[in-house]
């Protein structure tokens, strides 16, 4: 049992909303901590607050400053309670008729009052005379923040409320945290149970109450200073200082559990690293969970991360994911947006799970936080963060290519998504053509993020130590592999590449029974029919050229169309003389990266053909045989040359490549990424010089 007892004006309403806004989300992760509004405030006035949606629902309301108790869940007074309070009352008009002969006190007209009179009284005007006079009415008094002045029954108070609410619920005092700003939340501290003195509370209550181990006092306001004491006694989770937000989970719930995903990428297992070395992030990410069905455990997925969902429908998901992501915004992020299809219905799924992040993220994150998005697919994230967080430095790195203002000019949705990337404080990519790209789309914006260009790497001590434990490759066979690692999709150029092959088989003669391609080419997430035509079309073809070419003993084309776990990738890697890797547009390729460590690691002389348009060209270079996709000439022409090399020089390519690749950890990069986003000496300042119309323009647009 965990009971908070709160004062509302000045404590529980107290501070900014974005505090009121962390703690309500913090008490509605944790239902086991029922609520208690402890208030001067009538009944009709605590139902008028608990129109604000920040404002947590009570299960017990103490009103009138003590002298009613009342059900929160039907607003009937607890009449048991509520006799023994307002015992000796004399009532209302009496105590009015008694106090008439002093001009200083000023009844508060318009302001619900049962079982006790309220008044308006400067400090120099509350004299011995009054005082004496309401104790010969009877009754006893209170007076707070220099203004108020309570009429009260002998008996009555917020802490004697509370003592019998206590009791007749049997609540240990030591599961009771009460929480106050003023005088007469006093007696609420002399009940042994916990307390906070919120950071704005006026003077007199902090002198009152004795120094003790069991009350915090708070720098911050309000809400803030509640939250502060919910987290130091353990009842609510800490808020956090780095936030992640990725839509990917490195696990996902079904019907059976949890499970890792069919086709985890690359930022995955570097996430995994920084958020096991960092116990104060969170990773906030998405989880399909159908409603009606069997709750899904989210605090048992057993990955010893600190994942925090945002629950989604399946048809949430389809309408985020599948069309607005893969249909919309992904054609135009590979520079082809003659693909592109918008449907409203689907932008709508995409602008809701968005709003869902924000909401999850802005509950979560610490003041001051760090926050680092990933990807387009939390593009309109910064912009419903900045209005009610400004206090959070916000980046986002893009794993995709960022495409040229003209081609992102393609969205029907382009002046939302700008307004949003506006936002941040920080943008990162993977080479400068891709940060330049952005700086011309948001040229003329109000304010435009800081960019930076960090390109991702591999744990390469990890990829060569897994290569050399593997068994050596069999004897090699009659002609040379080339391989292909890639999920299925028309940005990897899959159909073009078989088109290579049969050129090559047509006019190199003495390729055929001898060249293999091998493409590894797991099939998206189901459901994105977006590449369907390109599965179909990729298979035509791959039957069609096999049974051109192929005999008993020969295919030229091998298709694995399965995801392999990574030993069995490394055992592909190995056994391939070519690496061929043909991307339309491709933020990086880190399997261009793993093939390299792999071969160099046991001495072996691989090639690598690497697509012009991946990020990976612009750190390698001329040390791989650079291709243009695009040129089914110079695709087939390339591969030729890689297939001819002379063996000096397919060992000094490979040197090279090698030497370029370094040895720097994802874990560094990912480390300078959030320095990169926290560390702005300008922030503070721009934040200051936040005008409201670029505010409002925010909030409109991403709405």
């Amino acid at each position: 049992m965990r009971v908070l007892v709160t004062d509302l004006d000045g404590t529980l309403l107290g501070g900014d909303r974005a505090d009121r806004r962390r703690l309500r989300a913090a008490l509605d992760r944790h239902p086991e901590v029922t609520v208690v509004f402890a208030t001067g405030r009538g009944l009709s006035s605590v139902r008028e607050v608990l129109r604000d949606p920040l404002v947590p629902r009570p299960r017990w309301i103490i009103a009138d400053v003590g002298a009613s108790v009342i059900d929160g869940a039907d607003h009937v007074p607890v009449e048991a309670l509520q006799r023994g309070l307002r015992s000796g009352w004399p009532g209302a008009q009496r105590v009015r008729a008694a106090l008439r002969r002093f001009p200083g006190l000023n009844h508060q007209h318009g302001v619900a009052q049962s079982g006790r009179c309220s008044f308006h009284l400067r400090p120099e005007q509350l004299t011995p005379e009054i005082t004496d006079a309401v104790r010969a009415l009877g009754c006893t008094w209170l007076y707070s923040a220099d203004r108020y002045f309570d009429v009260l029954p002998p008996g009555a108070s917020k802490g004697s409320a509370l003592a019998a609410l206590a009791t007749e619920q049997h609540w240990p005092m030591d599961s009771v945290l009460v929480a106050g700003d003023s005088l007469n939340d006093l007696s609420l501290f002399a009940l042994g149970a916990h307390g906070v003195i919120v950071g704005n509370a006026e003077p007199a209550l902090r002198e009152a109450v004795p120094e003790d181990d069991t009350v915090h006092r708070p720098d911050r306001p309000g809400a803030a200073g509640i939250l502060s004491a919910l987290q130091n006694l353990g009842w609510v989770e800490r808020d956090h200082p780095l936030v992640i937000g990725y839509h990917r989970p490195p696990v996902h719930w079904t019907p059976d559990g949890w499970r890792p995903p069919a086709s985890p990428n690359g930022i995955l297992p570097t996430l995994r690293t920084l958020l096991g070395e960092n116990p104060q992030a969170l990773w906030t990410t998405a989880t399909v969970v159908e409603p009606g069905a069997p709750p899904a455990e989210l605090d048992r997925h057993g990955t010893g991360l600190p994942l925090s969902f945002v629950p989604v429908s399946a048809a949430q998901w389809a309408g985020y994911f599948h069309r607005a992501c893969k249909e919309t915004l992904w054609p135009v992020l590979m520079s082809q947006p003659e693909r592109l299809r918008f449907a409203p219905d689907a932008w709508s799924h995409y602008r809701e799970v968005n709003s869902r992040f924000a909401e999850h993220i802005n509950a979560r994150a610490a003041p001051g936080a760090t926050v680092w998005l990933h990807d387009y697919n939390l593009w309109l994230v910064p912009g419903l963060l900045r209005p009610t967080r400004p206090d959070l430095r916000v980046g986002l790195f893009h794993h995709t290519p960022f495409p040229p203002p003209n081609v992102f000019a393609a969205l029907p949705t382009a002046t939302e998504i700008r307004a949003s990337l506006a936002c941040l404080d920080w943008v990162g990519f993977h080479t400068e053509t891709f940060a330049g790209h952005f700086r011309q789309t948001l040229a003329g914006a109000s304010r435009v993020p800081r960019v930076g260009v960090h390109p991702l790497g591999i744990d390469r001590e990890a990829i060569e130590a897994l290569a050399r434990a593997r068994r050596p490759r069999a004897a090699p066979a009659d002609g040379p592999l080339v391989l292909s690692v890639e999920r299925l999709d028309y940005a990897k150029a899959p159909v073009q590449k078989v088109e290579a092959i049969a050129a090559l088989l047509t006019h190199r003669p003495e390729l055929r029974g001898r060249l293999r391609f091998r493409l590894v080419c797991p099939p998206p997430e189901a459901g994105i029919t977006s590449h369907d035509a390109t599965r179909q079309q990729l298979e035509h073809r791959i039957t069609a050229v096999n049974h051109a070419w192929g005999n008993s003993s020969w295919q030229p084309i091998e298709y694995l169309p399965r995801n392999l776990p990574l030993d069995e990738v490394i055992d592909h890697y190995l056994a391939a003389d070519v690496f061929w890797v043909t991307s339309l547009q491709d933020g990086m390729n880190l399997t261009a990266k793993e093939y390299i460590a792999a071969q160099y690691a046991n001495g072996h002389s691989g090639v690598l053909v690497l697509s012009r348009h991946t990020g990976a060209a612009s750190e390698l270079g001329s040390a791989a045989l650079l291709t243009d996709p695009h040129s089914p000439t110079d695709l087939a022409d390339t591969l030729h040359q890689a297939l001819t090399l002379t063996s000096e020089e397919r060992r000094y390519r490979l040197e090279l490549l090698a030497d370029r690749l370094g040895h720097r950890h994802p874990a560094n990069w990912a480390a300078d990424i959030t320095t990169a986003i926290r560390d702005d000496d300008t922030l503070p300042r721009r934040r200051a010089h936040l005008r409201q119309d670029d505010t409002n323009m925010v909030v409109t647009t991403v709405r």
